[in-house]
């Protein structure tokens, strides 16, 4: 999400973190780093590189924390085991922010998990599919839209009537 915003010139728009819902990797105290074959996914697209590194070498992992529920307007979670644990910890969803990735893809289910199935590249899919989506549904919404717009410095782009700058969205 990170890679999408910064294509679009929006980084300074827009507060995006992620953290885990139960303690796997959490040992001591500290947060376990990029896991290397997911690292070794980002940097095949580009992500995680000295040109693009987007906090890529010093991301740990951390818990979500009740808190985060204030902080963000969209809480993602990547399949149903998330979803419950994320109601869990804040006490259900009363302002509709708790999202399944898949959602913003426009499909069902849960996003295909590398460490059970060893696939990056369907990860990869289902994650870029998701991060898309909510970036357009963020910006079409007119709750955020109009802040973006005003918030904008269209002297950023070349030809701001073009729309998104960059759309590596994945097709086929």
């Amino acid at each position: 999400m990170k890679d999408i915003v910064r294509k679009q010139n929006m980084s300074e728009l827009f507060h995006i973190e992620s953290s885990a819902t139960h303690t796997d990797e959490i040992w001591n105290g500290q947060g376990s780093p990029v896991y290397p074959p997911a690292k070794e996914k980002l940097r095949e697209h580009g992500i995680g590189t000295a040109d693009n590194e987007l906090g890529v070498s010093s991301k740990r992992a951390r818990l979500t924390s009740r808190t985060d529920y204030d902080k963000f307007d969209f809480i993602i979670g990547m399949d149903s085991a998330n979803i419950r644990d994320l109601n869990r910890l804040f006490g259900g969803d009363p302002e509709n922010k708790i999202f399944k990735m898949l959602e913003f893809a426009g499909r069902s289910g849960d996003v295909a998990d590398p460490w059970y199935t060893g696939n990056f590249d369907d990860t990869w899919i289902d994650c870029s599919e998701g991060c898309h989506g909510l970036f357009r549904s963020i910006i079409t919404d007119p709750k955020y839209a109009e802040y973006l717009s005003s918030a904008m410095d269209l002297d950023d782009f070349d030809e701001p009537e073009q729309g998104l700058i960059f759309d590596d969205f994945p097709r086929g």
